[in-house]
């Protein structure tokens, strides 16, 4: 990832207090910039990544987590976010975030548009999501 859409993504995150990223995988650079910033970041994953000081990781899987009754590490967080975010993804995070009463930023892969109704905004050549109400069964 560039450093200044890093950089960018980053400063939407900051004036949040507590933030979870979904899948951070091998690419921690947003979740620890953000921690740099004083946010409370927790990452989760389906398996075990490395994450930077000042990030917690938690080994949890969306599509599960989407109809249990628990919202897990989601509970109590002010915004959801991921990056490269996978169409199939997009409404399952969605409705844990609604759950939540959290926020939901993410990026696509980059050659798909989101399957949930979003509102856009640009950064640095790159597209943040910020996904809307959805409507009907999530």
């Amino acid at each position: 990832m560039r450093n200044s859409l890093r950089d960018a993504i980053a400063a939407q995150l900051a004036d949040y207090e507590r933030v979870l990223e979904v899948g951070i995988g091998r690419n921690p650079d947003v979740a620890e910039s953000v921690a740099a910033r004083g946010v409370e970041v927790t990452a989760v994953d389906v398996r075990e990544f490395p994450v930077p000081d000042g990030v917690r990781l938690v080994i949890d899987d969306v599509f599960s987590r989407a109809d249990a009754a628990g919202l897990g590490p989601y509970a109590g967080v002010d915004v959801v976010y991921a990056l490269n975010l996978p169409i199939e993804l997009h409404r399952p995070v969605a409705s844990i975030a609604r759950r939540a009463g959290a926020e939901f930023y993410f990026t696509t892969l980059g050659y798909d548009e989101p399957s949930i109704p979003v509102r856009r905004i640009s950064l640095d050549g790159d597209t943040l999501y910020v996904a809307e109400e959805l409507s009907g069964r999530s």
